[in-house]
């Protein structure tokens, strides 16, 4: 009941990974912020495993898969990256590390390397929509606040004033590009309306993960929303993750 679970329990991100993929993709010249990406029937076969969105969203550029949350999209576009490409940007982002705040017990997560028993031929795609991988809810943050930053990643601390270390992991265009895309997320049509503002621009990601059981899956889910505001000055980078969300609402 002590322990501060923020930095100590870590669970799959879920679709809270997506903007991070799309970041990704921009960078490396696969895609572009028009670039269309046909998600239809709503499922993707690879390697035995079939990929599935809650619908069949048909044509979608990079903002569509973000605002839709597309689980196919995330996909095809991480398929577009090498298995490196996909490995060394998310560590760049912090993910699979602790990030440094100092706190005692802070975990560091869990995420694969190519050709490690962890990773298979199909773990980029599951990886490109937060399966596959665990991280804590200081690191989601962490990594939002980059994209807030201009792509620039401070260490977190828990003493105000104190100077760590920044570096930047993103093109600071990149960064204000997909901010803008997340925007999209709390606006008409997107999957958080709810957490939409009065008098703000919101930007960020729902995710929703099934919890580990057994080596497998329960029907146990947990959500979350990760965001940052206000968008055209960004403040502060959240996230809410909800352990036992209400069934059929999470």
């Amino acid at each position: 009941q002590l322990r501060n679970r923020a930095l100590t329990d870590t669970f799959e991100p879920g679709s809270t990974m997506k903007p991070i993929t799309a970041a990704m993709a921009l960078e490396a010249g696969r895609i572009k912020p028009q670039t269309l990406i046909e998600t239809g029937p709503g499922r993707f076969s690879i390697g035995g495993f079939t990929i599935t969105d809650t619908h069949n969203y048909g044509v979608l550029d990079t903002t569509g898969i973000i605002r839709k949350s597309s689980n196919v999209g995330a996909s095809l576009v991480a398929k577009r990256l090498s298995d490196r490409q996909f490995y060394d940007f998310m560590r760049r982002f912090g993910y699979g590390q602790v990030t440094g705040s100092g706190f005692p017990g802070e975990a560091a997560g869990m995420f694969p390397s190519p050709g490690s028993p962890g990773w298979s031929g199909t773990t980029k795609q599951t990886m490109s929509y937060g399966y596959g991988l665990n991280a804590t809810p200081l690191q989601i943050a962490a990594a939002y606040a980059a994209l807030g930053n201009g792509g620039l990643l401070h260490q977190p601390s828990f003493v105000k004033g104190q100077q760590n270390p920044v570096k930047r992991v993103l093109d600071e265009n990149i960064a204000n590009g997909v901010l803008h895309m997340m925007q999209t997320v709390t606006e008409p049509g997107g999957t958080a309306t709810q957490a939409a503002i009065l008098g703000y621009h919101v930007a960020g990601k729902t995710g929703t993960a099934r919890k580990s059981k057994d080596g497998g899956y329960s029907r146990d889910y947990r959500a979350l929303f990760a965001g940052v505001v206000p968008v055209d000055s960004p403040r502060f980078s959240m996230v809410v993750a909800v352990n036992d969300p209400t069934k059929g609402s999470y």
